[in-house]
């Protein structure tokens, strides 16, 4: 039975189905691997990663949907210095990334050097049920971000550690703007961009491409 990728407001009640949803679509991303190496407990891990951003952090200060199968958290730039992490959020990462806190501390201070000072929406997470990719879900919540920023006149800003995502977000418009190579032996992390569009150029996104 095929499921709606209607994007629509996740709410804080949706966490559990949110956070389920992005710690499989994030279980073979190659940061989140680094971050949490082990097999066995990765799923659980990433679990409570993303239900701790989701419910302390972007739920209320910046842009989230959900379709039934996939997940996107948004930052538009009157949320950007709210949306940062409190004390108390990061010892809680603390508490889940353990050892690896520390690695994860300064690959976001790296990332963070290469972030856009202009005014511009970030997309800092976005992923589908490996289940139901090839449905739309992904594409979907990815246009309906973009048909905000591209209302505002803003640029969009992301980071990707998948190579393989590259293309799908080159076919939203999104160009590499930096490669970086993440401390510690990390994985490499690709800054992307895109720049506004006007509605007439936005109608014309193809609406077929899927993750």
């Amino acid at each position: 039975m095929s499921v709606t990728n209607t994007p629509k407001a996740a709410r804080i009640d949706d966490a559990p189905l949110v956070s389920r949803i992005l710690a499989g679509a994030f279980d073979d991303d190659p940061m989140m691997r680094w971050l949490f190496p082990d097999d066995a407990s990765r799923g659980a891990g990433l679990w409570r990663y993303f239900t701790t951003i989701f419910t302390r952090q972007y739920v209320h200060h910046g842009v989230c949907e959900r379709t039934e199968a996939a997940a996107a958290f948004w930052v538009p730039p009157e949320a950007g210095a709210k949306a940062v992490p409190d004390g108390g959020t990061l010892q809680e990462l603390q508490n889940i990334l353990g050892d690896r806190a520390s690695m994860f501390r300064d690959a976001v201070e790296m990332a963070a050097k290469h972030t856009p000072q202009e005014p511009h929406w970030s997309l800092a997470v976005i992923g589908a049920d490996p289940a139901a990719r090839g449905q739309g879900h992904g594409a979907a919540l990815l246009r309906s971000g973009l048909a905000k920023a591209d209302a505002a006149g803003l640029p969009v800003y992301l980071e990707s550690s998948k190579a393989s995502n590259l293309p799908f977000y080159e076919h939203f418009g999104f160009t590499v703007r930096a490669e970086l190579s993440l401390p510690g032996s990390g994985p490499l992390l690709w800054a992307m961009g895109r720049e506004p569009r006007r509605p007439v150029d936005a109608q014309k996104v193809p609406v077929t491409v899927t993750q």
